[in-house]
């Protein structure tokens, strides 16, 4: 039996357990899905074409590009992370363990590999960022093929292959081509890899997504069984990591397109979740949404406050005088990582629909 057929016997079965006569398979609702995955990317990308013409391309990414896209999404969205969490008494006792050592535990190495080396400690930090932004594309996936009752080999792995691509392809072609005009947290972050590495990885991505392709058309047509969500997250995560990465060489470019596709989507989930948890206290309550924003870009703004007074020193026009912290720098940069390590860490245990009965069922 050929693959082809393989993939066909098996869309058919998924077709009938899946969408087709039935409603589409949204995570949220199609409008929040629309405006969360869509809407973001087009957010991106229209940031990008104003950009442009106004010549932020070739420069440094604006300071109100930096207050909106990296304080206000990226730095903010680590925090919501305390809604699912810490701010969840059930949650916390569910798996003390597992919430109280994070952050020590991360302080402690942080501590142990920023006395050896300062650089070590933002190469890794850079490495375990880029993990946690692969698997989440990957995680969205992932959640939609559920919603949806897709479980064929085939398509499970044409569609783990191309969401994979799309994001590791832009990176292996970013690491064989440094130096580039912007970095992901410091310049230097990335070690180089040989160019034949981005040669022989082009084929295989532009295949994925040719096969990815042919997959979405075949099942559309031939099944009328559509999953518009996961397409979408598909595509925006290929298009906004290769135009952010590959196309243009601007740190404004990789700022709007990189961040605020992975941020925004996150922040959804989180107060979608808290509210699904909590329907009495919080549907339709807009004081919690307010809340919700409020916490967060508190907690984001005291953060980089910290970081530019005492360590950065670059936008006293925001967090005011510097503040000369170099005698505990060794203990002040491990503490402020803290939270974006716990983020990063956490964020692979509890979105785990195993072991998250609650979250399993709102998503099924």
């Amino acid at each position: 039996m050929t693959l082809a057929s393989n993939y066909e016997q098996e869309s058919r079965a998924e077709s009938n357990n899946s969408c087709s006569g039935k409603s589409l398979p949204w995570l949220f609702s199609p409008s929040v899905d629309l405006c969360t995955f869509l809407g973001s990317a087009i957010i991106a990308l229209g940031l990008l074409a104003i950009g442009a013409p106004l010549g932020l391309l070739d420069r440094e990414t604006p300071e109100w590009t930096w207050i909106v896209a990296i304080l206000m999404i990226d730095v903010a969205h680590v925090y919501s992370t305390g809604f699912r969490v810490y701010f969840d008494r059930e949650e916390l006792v569910n798996r003390p363990w597992l919430y109280g050592l994070t952050p020590i535990l991360a302080f402690a190495m942080g501590i142990a590999v920023y006395s050896e080396s300062s650089s070590l400690f933002w190469r890794l930090l850079a490495y375990l960022a880029v993990f946690h932004f692969i698997r989440q594309q990957y995680g969205w996936v992932a959640l939609y093929r559920s919603r949806a009752g897709e479980s064929g080999r085939w398509g499970k792995w044409i569609d783990t292959t191309t969401i994979y691509l799309a994001t590791v392809y832009p990176l292996i072609y970013w690491h064989t081509h440094l130096p580039r005009k912007f970095f992901w947290f410091l310049e230097g972050d990335f070690a180089k890899l040989p160019d034949f590495v981005s040669t022989v990885a082009a084929p295989m991505y532009w295949a994925a997504m040719a096969a990815y392709t042919c997959k979405a058309i075949y099942q559309g047509v031939a099944l009328k069984q559509f999953n518009p969500g996961k397409d979408i997250v598909v595509l925006t995560t290929a298009v906004c990591w290769y135009v952010g990465i590959i196309l243009f060489d601007s740190d404004y470019a990789f700022t709007v397109t990189n961040v605020i596709i992975h941020g925004i989507p996150y922040m959804v989930l989180v107060y979608w979740y808290s509210v699904k948890a909590r329907p009495r206290e919080r549907s339709g309550n807009l004081r919690f949404l307010v809340r919700f924003l409020g916490v967060i870009w508190i907690l984001a703004y005291l953060e980089e406050l910290l970081w530019d007074t005492g360590i950065w020193h670059e936008r006293t026009w925001l967090f005011g005088g510097s503040l000369d912290l170099t005698s505990v720098q060794l203990f002040l940069v491990p503490l402020l990582a803290v939270p974006q390590i716990t983020h990063y860490v956490l964020d692979g245990f509890i979105w785990r629909r195993r072991t998250n009965t609650r979250f399993s069922k709102l998503v099924q």
